[in-house]
């Protein structure tokens, strides 16, 4: 047990000494990968709830040999529009919640997802070692990786001397893959009262990461005409469809009607068999961009095209959805919780450089909630959300290291705390 061990002042720590502390991590590579892949070769596709629960059982057992205090949040039933365009209900998985000195002013709050976007059913099930120094195979990058550098990072904190005056807040939650609907209240709730956040989403395969981040929004538009058989009553039918292709059109309009706002079509679906007149659809869509300006705009404008449109005699269209990620902007305060990672990453030799993306994860909501949050801290690795999945077996040890002397680095007074850093 570690949370409640050791005490000792910052003041008698200097960067040698940091860097000692750190002696814990060497040697754990191997075992780290070999945890690695029994994790990813359990299925946790987010609408998996057994599997879920598997890596959640898992991870309770890992995070609670840190001496933490331990509470599960069952989620609410998300709303959601089916595949036949009715409004029903799904069920997310668990939140695990892990705590150390619940009683600390300076809290630090380091979060992931037990979810992955491979369902149970999918080809890509099992981790392989390649040749190449890689571990290829679902999750092993984004994030099960990361939650295992997240583990190894805070045990070497724990027994470093210097975790008795802050506290700890590991939030992990089960549907980062499906936007956090259910989970993102709770982790905001936590985000409001920690001083610093960490989230274990990978970092590039150089271990570039991931700077200020584009808000998204998901939309689903149900459009409903009148059934007809297509020989015999073709007049009498209203195709939904069609009325579909004119909603895709005026929604793809609005695209390059301001930069870096993007409208993404990923999804139309409708009909029943070819001799019907289709009486549904539903077009689904995505949403970015980089300004909370931005996706006000982008909202206000989907929901004028929608409901002032027109898509057909008798065809009707049915708006669902909303921005779901805002924007996370570069801050003072988030800037200086970069190059406190920046520092030490310099320290262990490793290059730590940052830029601007258009992906979002769990740390634009910490932001949201006024948590700077440095939210690509997990393991290096590519080709997340596909069969090439991969992480670098190398960058296990290297970015555990990071984590903990970035953390060592706020709790001995080396680092500044970024909510000390005016706006």
């Amino acid at each position: 047990m570690y949370a409640h061990q050791h005490s000792a002042s910052w003041r008698l720590f200097g960067l040698s000494s940091l860097l000692g502390l750190l002696d814990p991590i060497t040697g754990t590579r191997d075992k780290l990968l070999e945890t690695l892949i029994a994790w990813s070769d359990i299925n946790s596709g987010s609408g998996n709830i057994e599997g879920v629960e598997k890596i959640a059982t898992l991870a309770t057992g890992r995070f609670s040999e840190l001496g933490y205090d331990v509470q599960r949040i069952e989620t609410e039933p998300v709303a959601m529009i089916g595949p036949d365009g009715q409004e029903g209900t799904i069920q997310r998985g668990p939140i695990l919640h892990f705590t150390a000195r619940p009683n600390a002013t300076r809290r630090i709050m380091l979060a992931g997802h037990l979810d992955t976007v491979f369902p149970v059913n999918d080809s890509f099930q099992k981790a392989v070692i390649r040749k190449d120094g890689t571990l290829h195979g679902p999750g092993t990058a984004d994030m099960k990786g990361g939650l295992l550098v997240m583990a190894q990072a805070l045990a070497c904190f724990e027994q470093s001397g210097l975790a008795d005056d802050i506290g700890i807040d590991v939030v992990l939650n089960s549907d980062e893959e499906v936007a956090s609907y259910a989970s993102s209240p709770y982790m905001e709730k936590v985000a409001a009262h920690c001083d610093a956040g960490f989230v274990f989403e990978p970092s590039m395969p150089d271990g570039s990461l991931a700077g200020a981040r584009a808000g998204s929004g998901n939309y689903d538009v149900v459009v409903t005409g009148r059934a007809a058989h297509a020989g015999r009553e073709f007049d009498k039918g209203r195709n939904a469809i069609a009325g579909a292709a004119r909603v895709v059109g005026a929604l793809n309009a609005l695209n390059g009607q301001r930069d870096a706002v993007t409208l993404n079509i990923g999804l139309i679906a409708g009909g029943t068999a070819l001799n019907v007149v289709p009486e549904r659809a539903i077009v689904r869509l995505n949403v970015r961009a980089r300004t909370p300006d931005d996706l006000a705009w982008v909202d206000s404008a989907i929901r004028e095209t929608i409901t002032s449109g027109d898509f057909g005699a008798d065809i009707t269209a049915q708006l669902h959805g909303r921005i779901h990620r805002p924007a996370k902007p570069m801050t003072p305060q988030l800037e200086s919780l970069f190059e406190t990672v920046r520092s030490a990453g310099g320290d262990l030799g490793v290059p730590v450089r940052w830029a601007a993306t258009g992906g979002c994860c769990d740390g634009n909501n910490l932001a949201r909630a006024g948590l700077p949050t440095v939210d690509t801290m997990g393991v290096r690795g590519a080709f997340i959300h596909s069969h090439d999945e991969y992480a670098v077996i190398d960058s296990f040890e290297e970015r555990t290291r990071l984590t903990a002397l970035s953390l060592l680095k706020l709790a001995s007074g080396e680092a500044v705390w970024p909510k000390d850093i005016a706006s």
